[in-house]
């Protein structure tokens, strides 16, 4: 898939052209801070950019196509010219997926699971895009209203299965699958999906994780958001000896550094 070999930690770095992110909402001032920072990631050894342009922090706002779209104009037809990666793009906005695969997107990241738009599954398959399909309860405006599952791992089993199954019927075959750590979570459902990724794995597609700076952290060891290094790394390393591969994360560098010191003290 993508030409990526999966035997070894995938890393997604994440750029979020958003004033409103929970963790980097607002860093970058102009289009060249976004490009040096995606120069940056790529240079501390990210395999896959994620750019996204509509916040998905819990109680988020939505904001229209046109808006995503004007905040992506500027990078993303500049982006294959400029850089030698992957590009993955983060939306739920069929219209916005279309736009950047004519722009030269590689990978549409879905928080829905392909599911908020219904013209998203016929656009991804029209341009033979590879898929992350993402497991969210509800929306992003009211996903931590008080989530319940009767069992988190079967929901989003049987969720993952439901939508492979639409692909697979409308000709996209290239997918990943992510439990959508705090998507509609509490603390006890994200540590029961980390637990349990075999159950995912069995489902024969690689395994995206993003825990990077999540509010679960604080909940285990009560810190700011951008202090949550330790935890980001801990709950990667951890999420890769169960069976996941690609790590979307904030902190490049030291995620790389993480695994390349780990892999070597288990001999890989």
């Amino acid at each position: 898939m993508l030409g990526l070999s999966f035997n070894r930690p995938i890393i997604m770095g994440i750029v979020n052209v958003t004033p409103d992110s929970f963790s980097d909402g607002g860093c970058f001032s102009s289009n060249d801070d976004i490009v040096f920072h995606i120069d940056q990631l790529i240079k501390h050894g990210a395999d896959i950019i994620d750019i996204g342009a509509q916040s998905t922090r819990p109680g988020a706002a939505l904001i229209s196509v046109q808006e995503e779209i004007d905040r992506l104009s500027a990078i993303i037809p500049l982006f294959k010219q400029r850089f030698d990666c992957l590009l993955s793009l983060d939306t739920f906005y069929a219209d916005v997926a279309k736009f950047g695969l004519e722009h030269g997107v590689d990978l549409v990241n879905d928080v829905s699971g392909l599911t908020y738009d219904s013209a998203m599954l016929e656009t991804c398959a029209h341009y033979q895009a590879p898929v992350v399909i993402m497991h969210m309860k509800g929306s992003p405006k009211t996903m931590q209203d008080k989530p319940e599952y009767d069992d988190v791992v079967e929901m989003v089993y049987l969720f993952f299965e439901q939508q492979i199954n639409r692909c697979r019927q409308i000709g996209i075959n290239q997918i990943m699958l992510d439990p959508g750590i705090g998507f509609g979570k509490t603390l006890e459902h994200n540590l029961s999906l980390l637990k349990n990724l075999a159950t995912f794995k069995s489902l024969g597609y690689p395994l995206l994780i993003g825990t990077s700076r999540k509010s679960f952290i604080n909940q285990l060891s009560p810190s700011d958001v951008n202090c949550r290094l330790g935890g980001s790394i801990a709950s990667n390393l951890r999420a890769w000896q169960l069976g996941a591969q690609v790590f979307r994360v904030h902190d490049v560098f030291d995620m790389k550094q993480a695994f390349d010191v780990s892999l070597k003290l288990e001999g890989c």
